[in-house]
Protein backbone atom coordinates (compact mmCIF):
# COMPACT_ATOMS: atom_id res chain seq x y z
CA UNK A 1 0.00 0.00 0.00
CA UNK A 2 2.81 2.38 0.91
CA UNK A 3 4.65 1.58 -2.35
CA UNK A 4 1.52 2.29 -4.39
CA UNK A 5 1.01 5.60 -2.59
CA UNK A 6 4.60 6.65 -3.25
CA UNK A 7 4.33 5.69 -6.90
CA UNK A 8 1.11 7.69 -7.22
CA UNK A 9 2.72 10.69 -5.50
CA UNK A 10 5.75 10.46 -7.80
CA UNK A 11 3.54 10.25 -10.90
CA UNK A 12 1.52 13.25 -9.75
CA UNK A 13 4.74 15.17 -9.21
CA UNK A 14 5.99 14.30 -12.70
CA UNK A 15 2.64 15.33 -14.21
CA UNK A 16 2.80 18.65 -12.34
CA UNK A 17 6.34 19.26 -13.59
CA UNK A 18 5.32 18.48 -17.18
CA UNK A 19 2.35 20.82 -16.98
CA UNK A 20 4.46 23.62 -15.52
CA UNK A 21 7.16 23.11 -18.14
CA UNK A 22 5.00 22.60 -21.24
CA UNK A 23 1.85 24.47 -20.20
CA UNK A 24 2.94 28.02 -21.18
CA UNK A 25 4.31 26.81 -24.52
CA UNK A 26 1.10 24.92 -25.30
CA UNK A 27 -1.05 27.94 -24.41
CA UNK A 28 1.06 30.26 -26.59
CA UNK A 29 0.97 27.75 -29.47
CA UNK A 30 -2.82 27.51 -29.23
CA UNK A 31 -3.29 31.29 -29.15
CA UNK A 32 -0.72 32.20 -31.82
CA UNK A 33 -0.90 29.23 -34.21
CA UNK A 34 -3.65 26.65 -33.71
CA UNK A 35 -6.68 28.88 -33.08
CA UNK A 36 -5.87 31.44 -35.84
CA UNK A 37 -5.25 28.55 -38.25
CA UNK A 38 -8.66 27.05 -37.45
CA UNK A 39 -10.40 30.43 -37.81
CA UNK A 40 -8.67 31.07 -41.16
CA UNK A 41 -9.73 27.63 -42.37
CA UNK A 42 -13.35 28.57 -41.63
CA UNK A 43 -12.94 31.88 -43.49
CA UNK A 44 -11.63 29.98 -46.54
CA UNK A 45 -15.19 28.76 -47.13
CA UNK A 46 -16.60 32.30 -47.18
CA UNK A 47 -16.52 35.37 -49.43
CA UNK A 48 -15.53 37.73 -46.59
CA UNK A 49 -13.74 40.88 -47.72
CA UNK A 50 -11.83 41.25 -44.45
CA UNK A 51 -13.62 44.44 -43.43
CA UNK A 52 -17.41 44.17 -43.26
CA UNK A 53 -19.48 42.05 -40.91
CA UNK A 54 -21.28 40.50 -43.88
CA UNK A 55 -19.87 36.96 -44.12
CA UNK A 56 -21.47 34.52 -46.54
CA UNK A 57 -20.49 30.87 -46.81
CA UNK A 58 -19.72 29.84 -50.38
CA UNK A 59 -18.62 26.26 -49.79
CA UNK A 60 -15.80 25.09 -52.06
CA UNK A 61 -16.09 28.01 -54.51
CA UNK A 62 -12.78 29.56 -53.45
CA UNK A 63 -10.92 26.29 -53.96
CA UNK A 64 -12.62 25.76 -57.34
CA UNK A 65 -11.51 29.23 -58.42
CA UNK A 66 -7.94 28.43 -57.33
CA UNK A 67 -7.61 25.21 -59.31
CA UNK A 68 -9.71 26.29 -62.31
CA UNK A 69 -7.37 29.18 -63.11
CA UNK A 70 -9.91 31.96 -62.46
CA UNK A 71 -7.40 33.61 -60.12
CA UNK A 72 -3.62 34.07 -60.45
CA UNK A 73 -2.71 31.42 -57.88
CA UNK A 74 -1.57 28.75 -60.36
CA UNK A 75 0.59 31.29 -62.21
CA UNK A 76 2.19 32.37 -58.95
CA UNK A 77 2.63 28.72 -57.97
CA UNK A 78 4.49 27.95 -61.21
CA UNK A 79 6.69 31.02 -60.78
CA UNK A 80 7.44 30.13 -57.14
CA UNK A 81 8.38 26.55 -58.03
CA UNK A 82 10.76 27.72 -60.78
CA UNK A 83 12.31 30.29 -58.47
CA UNK A 84 12.64 27.72 -55.68
CA UNK A 85 14.44 25.15 -57.84
CA UNK A 86 16.96 27.64 -59.21
CA UNK A 87 17.50 29.48 -55.92
CA UNK A 88 17.90 26.36 -53.77
CA UNK A 89 20.45 24.91 -56.18
CA UNK A 90 22.65 28.02 -56.35
CA UNK A 91 22.28 28.90 -52.64
CA UNK A 92 23.45 25.46 -51.52
CA UNK A 93 26.17 25.25 -54.17
CA UNK A 94 27.60 28.68 -53.36
CA UNK A 95 27.26 28.12 -49.61
CA UNK A 96 29.13 24.82 -49.91
CA UNK A 97 31.90 26.34 -52.03
CA UNK A 98 32.33 29.20 -49.57
CA UNK A 99 32.44 26.76 -46.64
CA UNK A 100 35.09 24.61 -48.35
CA UNK A 101 37.17 27.68 -49.18
CA UNK A 102 36.88 29.17 -45.69
CA UNK A 103 37.82 25.94 -43.91
CA UNK A 104 41.07 25.77 -45.84
CA UNK A 105 44.15 27.76 -44.93
CA UNK A 106 43.18 31.20 -46.13
CA UNK A 107 44.10 34.52 -44.50
CA UNK A 108 41.40 36.66 -42.86
CA UNK A 109 39.01 33.72 -42.56
CA UNK A 110 36.99 35.25 -39.70
CA UNK A 111 36.53 38.56 -41.53
CA UNK A 112 35.50 36.82 -44.73
CA UNK A 113 33.00 34.62 -42.90
CA UNK A 114 31.44 37.67 -41.26
CA UNK A 115 31.30 39.51 -44.60
CA UNK A 116 29.55 36.63 -46.39
CA UNK A 117 27.10 36.14 -43.52
CA UNK A 118 26.28 39.86 -43.21
CA UNK A 119 23.47 39.91 -45.84
CA UNK A 120 21.57 37.31 -43.80
CA UNK A 121 21.35 39.76 -40.89
CA UNK A 122 19.62 42.38 -43.05
CA UNK A 123 15.87 42.47 -43.60
CA UNK A 124 14.42 41.39 -46.92
CA UNK A 125 12.67 44.72 -47.48
CA UNK A 126 15.91 46.66 -47.00
CA UNK A 127 17.81 44.34 -49.33
CA UNK A 128 15.08 44.63 -51.94
CA UNK A 129 15.21 48.42 -52.00
CA UNK A 130 19.03 48.44 -52.06
CA UNK A 131 19.18 46.01 -54.96
CA UNK A 132 16.40 47.85 -56.77
CA UNK A 133 18.67 50.89 -56.84
CA UNK A 134 21.58 48.71 -57.99
CA UNK A 135 19.60 47.14 -60.83
CA UNK A 136 17.91 50.36 -61.97
CA UNK A 137 20.78 52.83 -61.56
CA UNK A 138 23.99 51.10 -60.48
CA UNK A 139 24.44 48.42 -63.14
CA UNK A 140 23.45 50.69 -66.07
CA UNK A 141 25.92 53.35 -64.91
CA UNK A 142 28.73 50.79 -64.66
CA UNK A 143 27.74 49.33 -68.02
CA UNK A 144 27.89 52.74 -69.70
CA UNK A 145 31.32 53.46 -68.25
CA UNK A 146 32.79 50.07 -69.15
CA UNK A 147 30.78 49.61 -72.36
CA UNK A 148 29.24 46.37 -71.08
CA UNK A 149 25.88 46.06 -72.78
CA UNK A 150 24.58 43.24 -70.60
CA UNK A 151 24.71 45.54 -67.56
CA UNK A 152 22.69 48.29 -69.24
CA UNK A 153 19.62 46.13 -69.88
CA UNK A 154 16.36 46.67 -68.03
CA UNK A 155 16.88 44.26 -65.17
CA UNK A 156 13.40 44.71 -63.76
CA UNK A 157 11.64 45.48 -67.04
CA UNK A 158 11.13 41.99 -68.46
CA UNK A 159 9.97 38.72 -66.94
CA UNK A 160 13.23 36.83 -67.52
CA UNK A 161 15.46 39.63 -66.25
CA UNK A 162 13.25 40.23 -63.19
CA UNK A 163 13.36 36.50 -62.47
CA UNK A 164 17.17 36.56 -62.68
CA UNK A 165 17.27 39.62 -60.41
CA UNK A 166 15.21 37.85 -57.74
CA UNK A 167 17.47 34.79 -57.94
CA UNK A 168 20.60 36.94 -57.61
CA UNK A 169 19.32 38.76 -54.51
CA UNK A 170 17.96 35.57 -52.94
CA UNK A 171 21.25 33.72 -53.43
CA UNK A 172 23.30 36.70 -52.25
CA UNK A 173 21.27 36.95 -49.04
CA UNK A 174 21.05 33.29 -48.06
CA UNK A 175 24.29 31.67 -49.23
CA UNK A 176 26.06 32.93 -46.10
CA UNK A 177 23.67 31.05 -43.84
CA UNK A 178 24.30 27.78 -45.69
CA UNK A 179 28.02 28.57 -45.48
CA UNK A 180 27.82 28.73 -41.68
CA UNK A 181 25.96 25.41 -41.49
CA UNK A 182 28.47 23.67 -43.76
CA UNK A 183 31.46 25.17 -41.96
CA UNK A 184 30.12 23.60 -38.76
CA UNK A 185 29.89 20.25 -40.52
CA UNK A 186 33.30 20.41 -42.17
CA UNK A 187 35.00 21.62 -39.00
CA UNK A 188 33.60 18.66 -37.07
CA UNK A 189 35.33 16.09 -39.28
CA UNK A 190 38.31 14.47 -37.57
CA UNK A 191 41.64 15.69 -38.90
CA UNK A 192 43.01 12.17 -38.42
CA UNK A 193 40.53 10.91 -41.02
CA UNK A 194 41.57 13.45 -43.64
CA UNK A 195 45.25 12.93 -42.88
CA UNK A 196 44.83 9.18 -43.33
CA UNK A 197 43.18 9.76 -46.70
CA UNK A 198 46.04 12.05 -47.73
CA UNK A 199 48.64 9.42 -46.73
CA UNK A 200 46.82 6.84 -48.88
CA UNK A 201 47.15 9.14 -51.87
CA UNK A 202 43.64 10.61 -51.97
CA UNK A 203 43.45 14.00 -53.72
CA UNK A 204 41.77 16.98 -52.11
CA UNK A 205 38.80 16.72 -54.48
CA UNK A 206 38.42 12.98 -53.87
CA UNK A 207 38.59 13.51 -50.11
CA UNK A 208 35.92 16.19 -50.32
CA UNK A 209 33.53 14.16 -52.49
CA UNK A 210 34.07 10.73 -50.94
CA UNK A 211 34.75 11.48 -47.28
CA UNK A 212 33.81 14.99 -46.19
CA UNK A 213 30.50 15.48 -48.01
CA UNK A 214 29.02 12.09 -46.99
CA UNK A 215 29.91 12.87 -43.36
CA UNK A 216 28.26 16.30 -43.73
CA UNK A 217 25.00 14.89 -45.08
CA UNK A 218 23.03 15.73 -41.89
CA UNK A 219 24.17 19.34 -42.18
CA UNK A 220 23.30 19.38 -45.87
CA UNK A 221 19.82 18.09 -44.96
CA UNK A 222 19.32 21.00 -42.58
CA UNK A 223 20.57 23.50 -45.16
CA UNK A 224 18.38 22.03 -47.90
CA UNK A 225 15.30 22.02 -45.66
CA UNK A 226 15.84 25.65 -44.65
CA UNK A 227 16.55 26.94 -48.16
CA UNK A 228 13.60 25.04 -49.61
CA UNK A 229 11.07 26.37 -47.12
CA UNK A 230 12.58 29.87 -47.28
CA UNK A 231 12.42 30.02 -51.09
CA UNK A 232 8.83 28.77 -51.17
CA UNK A 233 7.80 31.44 -48.64
CA UNK A 234 9.73 34.33 -50.23
CA UNK A 235 7.82 37.58 -49.72
CA UNK A 236 9.83 40.62 -48.58
CA UNK A 237 12.36 40.63 -51.42
CA UNK A 238 9.59 40.03 -53.96
CA UNK A 239 7.52 42.90 -52.57
CA UNK A 240 10.32 45.47 -52.37
CA UNK A 241 12.27 44.54 -55.51
CA UNK A 242 9.69 43.83 -58.23
CA UNK A 243 6.27 44.11 -56.50
CA UNK A 244 5.30 41.15 -58.67
CA UNK A 245 6.02 42.97 -61.92
CA UNK A 246 6.27 43.38 -64.75
CA UNK A 247 2.55 42.74 -65.23
CA UNK A 248 2.37 40.24 -62.38
CA UNK A 249 4.88 37.86 -63.98
CA UNK A 250 7.07 37.62 -60.85
CA UNK A 251 4.37 37.31 -58.21
CA UNK A 252 5.25 34.65 -55.66
CA UNK A 253 2.59 32.66 -53.83
CA UNK A 254 3.11 34.62 -50.62
CA UNK A 255 2.83 37.96 -52.43
CA UNK A 256 -0.24 36.77 -54.34
CA UNK A 257 -1.97 35.84 -51.07
CA UNK A 258 -1.03 39.22 -49.60
CA UNK A 259 -2.42 41.08 -52.62
CA UNK A 260 -5.70 39.16 -52.58
CA UNK A 261 -6.18 39.72 -48.85
CA UNK A 262 -5.14 43.35 -48.41
CA UNK A 263 -5.22 44.93 -51.89
CA UNK A 264 -8.15 43.17 -53.54
CA UNK A 265 -10.14 42.69 -50.29
CA UNK A 266 -10.73 39.00 -50.99
CA UNK A 267 -9.91 37.69 -47.56
CA UNK A 268 -11.89 34.48 -47.95
CA UNK A 269 -10.10 33.63 -51.19
CA UNK A 270 -6.73 34.57 -49.66
CA UNK A 271 -7.24 32.23 -46.69
CA UNK A 272 -8.13 29.40 -49.09
CA UNK A 273 -4.94 30.13 -51.05
CA UNK A 274 -2.97 30.21 -47.79
CA UNK A 275 -4.31 26.78 -46.83
CA UNK A 276 -3.35 25.31 -50.22
CA UNK A 277 0.03 27.04 -49.87
CA UNK A 278 0.50 25.42 -46.46
CA UNK A 279 -0.27 21.96 -47.85
CA UNK A 280 2.19 22.46 -50.72
CA UNK A 281 5.02 23.54 -48.40
CA UNK A 282 4.25 20.65 -46.05
CA UNK A 283 4.36 18.17 -48.94
CA UNK A 284 7.62 19.50 -50.38
CA UNK A 285 9.46 19.66 -47.06
CA UNK A 286 8.17 16.22 -45.97
CA UNK A 287 9.34 14.57 -49.19
CA UNK A 288 12.71 16.30 -48.93
CA UNK A 289 13.19 15.22 -45.31
CA UNK A 290 12.15 11.65 -46.13
CA UNK A 291 14.62 11.36 -49.01
CA UNK A 292 17.43 12.96 -46.99
CA UNK A 293 16.88 10.66 -44.03
CA UNK A 294 16.92 7.61 -46.30
CA UNK A 295 20.24 8.77 -47.75
CA UNK A 296 21.63 9.23 -44.23
CA UNK A 297 20.55 5.71 -43.21
CA UNK A 298 22.19 4.23 -46.30
CA UNK A 299 25.50 5.79 -45.30
CA UNK A 300 25.39 4.44 -41.75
Amino acid sequence: MMMRQRRKTRNNGMLRDHVLFLGPSIVIFLIVVAIPFAISLVYSFTDWNGISNDIRFVGMDNFRDIFSGKVRFLDSLWFTLRLTVVSVFFINLLGLLLAVALTSRLPFQSSMRAAYYLPQTMGGLILGFIWQFIFVSGFPAIGDKLHLNFLTQQWLGTENHAFAALVIVNVWQNAGYVMVIMIAGLSGISSELTESAKVEGSSSLHTLLRIKLPLCLPYMTVALFWTLSSALKMFEINLSLTKGGPYGSTTSMALNIYNDAFSNNKYGLATAEAFVFFVIILAFTSVQMYISQRKEKQLL
